[in-house]
């Protein structure tokens, strides 16, 4: 059991730098910003909190079954599960995003659109190493071992990359706008506060 245990929690701390990327959905000040704008926040916000939830959930039973003695069995299982759910999570949230329409700001509609793009992708890299845990050989420790180094080392990069419309979705008064909604707050009640 020696060779999976590193490696998993090489996993877990891979794909908590991803959940912060939905976590990343708040804005840090609060200037009054329109109606039209706010009730797009509160929209996309409400929709937003469930799938947070779910990503850091999923991110748990990792971080969980790195730190039990769990067999290879049943750490694919684990880590299967988790991917699948936070595919769907990320494809929700962009499915969120598109029916919220583009904010009420200038680009709104490119940033919505770039948003958009980047969520589905998101969902479809998490998707794949879904697909490669799946495929993981548990009966050879060392195969098994490997592979699960080879999808800590794609999480990895997935959580370094892959933000950047969203960010820009969320900067100015779509933030502003999104820091007023009580959903949005819970649902970055886990992540750190940034200065703006």
């Amino acid at each position: 059991m020696e060779g999976t245990k590193p490696v998993n929690k090489k996993l877990a701390a891979a794909l908590s730098g991803g959940a912060v990327l939905v976590l990343a959905l708040s804005g840090c000040s609060s200037d009054d910003s329109s109606d039209k704008l706010n009730s797009w926040a509160k929209d996309v916000c409400d929709a937003v909190q469930p799938q947070a939830k779910k990503i850091e959930a999923a991110n748990a039973s990792i971080q969980k079954e790195t730190s039990d003695n769990s067999t290879p069995e049943e750490v694919q299982k684990t880590d299967a599960q988790a991917f699948q759910d936070m595919s769907d999570a990320y494809k929700a949230i962009g499915t969120a995003v598109q029916k919220a329409g583009a904010p009420d700001v200038e680009n709104g509609q490119k940033k919505q659109q770039d948003a958009v793009k980047e969520l589905n992708t998101i969902s479809s890299a998490y998707a794949s190493l879904k697909k490669q845990v799946d495929e993981l050989d548990t009966k050879n420790q060392g195969k098994f071992a490997d592979g699960l180094k080879d999808i800590a080392t794609e999480l990895d990069k997935l959580s370094k990359t892959g933000n950047d419309a969203l960010k820009t979705l969320e900067e100015g008064e779509v933030g502003q706008a999104m820091a007023k909604q009580s959903s949005c707050k819970r649902a970055t009640g886990s992540a750190p506060a940034t200065a703006s």
